[in-house]
């Protein structure tokens, strides 16, 4: 309604009867391609920090298979040790039962013999401080053998210590197979990522054509419409000439003001609806 009122410039003043310079002469404006956020960036940086906590964890997991080996060759070298430790207290033990019988018997026998005779008092009392001497040392391997029980029942809970390292290392290797998983579901969407952006750019490649072919449409409509004007220059989609254009309405051109109207119809939102139903289809 309000372009009824307007007066519009004669697009054929000025320029001695040859038609104006319109929009179709030049050369098409680059069509704006759409703003793809840059996901790609940040899934590589979460696959590289994935990859940065695999590394860790394998080098975790070896360094725990090395102590694990460590301990392994220290916990047989301590049952060796203690196997030999028990065959010396067995053959301690042997022998100072029978030293402690050799003593015996020489006790009673030298009892005998002080009974016999009374110089061999001072003897007897040597022997006896020999034989305390050796309860002494008797209490000593006593002592020792409690320490070595101890030492067993360390190494026992080191034992127990190696299986809890390995159940976390069984823990920590099935968080190495959930991580691989997760970074092959992340490669898998990457690919449907670049997939879908390689559609869409086939879309917009496909939509620049028929632009382009629209653009041609309207371009040899107008050119009819300046031929059926005659030498006047009348311009029949305008309102003062009383008829419209077959196709102005429709992409949002209007031949008689062709320097206000927008250029490529309505705008990006009448791109994006027809973007939409393409998507779907594909």
């Amino acid at each position: 309604m309000a372009s009824r009122h307007r007066s519009h410039r004669d697009p054929m003043s000025g320029r001695r009867g040859y038609p104006a310079e319109g929009p179709y002469g030049r050369a098409p404006p680059p069509i704006p391609r759409p703003h793809i956020p840059h996901h790609s960036a940040v899934l590589e940086e979460q696959i590289d920090l994935q990859r940065a906590e695999m590394r860790r964890l394998v080098e975790d997991n070896r360094r725990l298979l090395d102590d694990r080996v460590a301990l392994q060759r220290d916990l047989e070298a301590a049952k060796e040790d203690l196997r030999r430790m028990n065959h010396a207290i067995g053959d301690i033990r042997a022998d100072h039962e029978l030293r402690t019988t050799e003593l015996l018997q020489k006790g009673m026998k030298l009892e005998v013999d002080l009974r016999a005779t009374e110089p061999l008092k001072n003897e007897v009392v040597q022997l006896r401080a020999e034989v305390k001497k050796l309860n002494n040392v008797k209490q000593d391997l006593a002592g020792k053998v409690q320490t070595l029980t101890q030492d067993v029942a360390r190494l026992q809970a080191d034992n127990q210590q190696i299986n809890l390292l390995q159940s976390q290392t069984d823990g920590l290797h099935q968080d190495l197979m959930r991580a691989r998983s997760m970074v092959d579901y992340e490669k898998k969407a990457n690919i449907e990522f670049m997939e879908q952006r390689q559609s869409m750019e086939k879309n917009l490649v496909s939509m620049a054509r028929e632009v382009e072919k629209l653009r041609a449409e309207l371009a040899s409509t107008d050119g009819r419409h300046w031929s059926a004007g005659g030498p006047y220059g009348t311009n029949f989609a305008s309102s003062e000439g009383g008829f419209l254009a077959p196709y102005a309405e429709g992409y949002g051109v209007h031949l008689g003001a062709s320097e206000k109207a927008p250029q490529y119809g309505t705008g990006a939102a009448s791109r994006k609806a027809h973007e939409k139903p393409r998507m779907k289809r594909r």
